[in-house]
């Protein structure tokens, strides 16, 4: 695997800060209007995908409620090791775990909202949406195939599009990375020789590129390299205002990124079929359906260290559900339809006795 490399440290911070000083502001506020007794009562760890709609969930749930819910964006990789050594009250992943490894572990997994992951890329004069990609492409550009932005095969699908001769860097996650799993999946459905090559998971053997923390890392990353690119949930390509591909979706159509085209991906998903929410929804049927549209899951144990906080972290849970499409929405992500939480809440009084 090539070698992990850090931003410059003022740099780094810089780009961070929006969601960091942000996250200690929520921090601080739930500190204060948390009531004695549910003070640090609910913690959770995993994906960064749903760190900034998390926090202003979890700030509006102290102000309704008074409750605490302290989320540390850490990957998928670590929330699901977290969860599993029952050292906080809920993981999170944007990869289901099969329902073997659940009942192994002694685990329930439900899904909390629904996102997509964008190609985002540093290259002057080009603005977001303007460079359109489909799935062979992107998967050679990560395969180090396709070296330089002027190619032509990006240049055959930009027509009128001025592309410089400039070498593409890549930036992938070096940790594991829910992100990683539904983009490496995505690339595994339309690329043979990345499937063979490469494959899909939370960590891969990237063939090129250098490796960022998080999705804050490689934000960053794309925002300081011209000509770098890299992968991200929407949200950080609007939050570090990084230019994002559109892409061709399974019905051969040009998407951009929204919730619209979110939605319309999700719309495809059959969730009374998948035992324990075990549903991967990457190159999605239909016109308007983003192709790498991922979905993320809470995991819980079914038998916690205290059921109390465990109790907890379900009711927060439940509270989003009924009162969190909107902050959900206003950062670009998709709430679950009725019927999901419907499922979802059977699902919590047939596996969980808390």
């Amino acid at each position: 695997m090539p070698p992990v490399h850090h931003p410059p440290g003022a740099s780094f911070v810089t780009h961070l800060s929006k969601i960091r000083v942000l996250a200690g502001a929520v921090v601080a506020t739930l500190a204060l209007t948390a009531n004695p007794a549910s003070a640090a009562d609910i913690t959770g760890a995993g994906a960064s995908f749903i760190y900034p709609v998390v926090t202003k969930w979890s700030a509006d749930y102290a102000t309704a409620t008074g409750n605490k819910v302290n989320y540390q964006s850490i990957g998928s990789g670590g929330g699901i090791a977290q969860i599993k050594a029952n050292t906080v009250d809920f993981g999170s992943s944007d990869k289901p775990l099969d329902p073997a490894e659940l009942s192994a572990s002694g685990l329930v997994q439900f899904p909390s909202v629904i996102g997509g992951v964008v190609p985002v890329f540093n290259v002057a004069g080009v603005a977001p949406g303007a460079l359109k990609l489909d799935g062979a492409t992107l998967a050679n550009i990560f395969l180090g195939k396709i070296a330089k932005w002027n190619d032509p095969a990006i240049a055959a699908l930009n027509p009128g599009l001025t592309l410089p001769d400039q070498k593409i860097t890549i930036v992938h996650r070096s940790d594991g990375s829910g992100t990683s799993f539904n983009f490496t999946n995505y690339l595994s459905k339309v690329s043979p020789e990345w499937k063979s090559k490469i494959g899909e998971g939370t960590t891969v053997q990237w063939p090129a590129g250098i490796g960022g923390k998080g999705n804050e890392g490689v934000a960053a990353y794309v925002k300081q390299i011209k000509g770098g690119v890299g992968y991200v949930e929407y949200a950080y390509a609007l939050q570090n205002k990084l230019a994002y591909a559109s892409m061709r979706n399974s019905a051969g159509k040009f998407v951009l990124p929204s919730d619209e085209t979110f939605s319309a991906a999700a719309s495809s998903a059959d969730w009374s079929k998948s035992k324990d929410f075990n549903l991967v929804i990457t190159n999605a049927p239909g016109a308007e359906a983003w192709p790498i549209t991922a979905t993320n899951f809470i995991l819980m144990r079914k038998s916690p260290k205290s059921a109390a906080s465990a109790k907890g972290a379900k009711e927060f849970f439940k509270w989003v559900y009924a009162s969190g499409d909107a902050q959900a929405k206003a950062l670009d992500y998709v709430p679950l339809p009725d019927a999901l939480v419907q499922q979802i809440e059977t699902y919590w009084s047939t596996n969980l006795k808390y």
